[in-house]
């Protein structure tokens, strides 16, 4: 058994069920039950419950960014100034507030709140260098709070996955 969200057991069933799901969620529960050796009706009800408890948060297609003119992935850090001082008031800036603003930018594809010497880790995607460029210092550096930030280029990417590998015994 392993034990997971909500105090909830996952079996190799489920585990099994979930790695299906990962590879390709279009999988309807006829064909999970034939490969995992199962009723239909057994796997319709595990992915039932496994989405109640927002184990399986949503499905989703992964689509080509550089076939739809997204070329350019970028990951930005970004510091926080956690207080501003003005003639008559002292504010403070939540980090979460602020990486939630970020968040809304439809060029942003993940904000992380991290440790070390940055507050914020950004993963951005867009058409070229120049929209990127753009981005940082038309939309992110106008974001109350954001005190630094520093844009690091990717020129490759071996590996990009929204996969969990979970462990799993082979089930015949």
């Amino acid at each position: 058994m392993y034990f997971l969200h909500m105090d909830s057991k996952l079996d190799e069933k489920d585990l099994a069920i979930l790695n299906l799901l990962q590879k390709n969620c279009r999988m309807t529960a006829k064909e999970i039950a034939k490969k995992i050796n199962s009723p239909v009706t057994t796997v319709f009800a595990k992915i039932k419950r496994m989405e109640q408890q927002e184990i399986i948060k949503e499905y989703r297609a992964i689509l080509d960014h550089k076939k739809l003119g997204f070329g350019v992935t970028a990951f930005i850090l970004a510091s926080v100034s956690y207080g501003t001082r003005n003639k008559n008031e002292e504010t403070s800036l939540s980090q979460r507030v602020i990486a939630e603003q970020i968040s809304k930018f439809p060029e942003v594809q993940e904000v992380h709140i991290i440790s070390g010497d940055w507050d914020i880790l950004i993963k951005v995607k867009d058409r070229d260098v120049d929209a990127i460029g753009k981005f940082v210092v038309d939309k992110l550096r106008t974001v109350k709070g954001i005190e630094k930030t520093l844009t690091c280029m990717v020129f490759g990417t071996p590996k990009e996955t929204t996969a969990i590998p979970l462990p799993l015994k082979h089930l015949h």
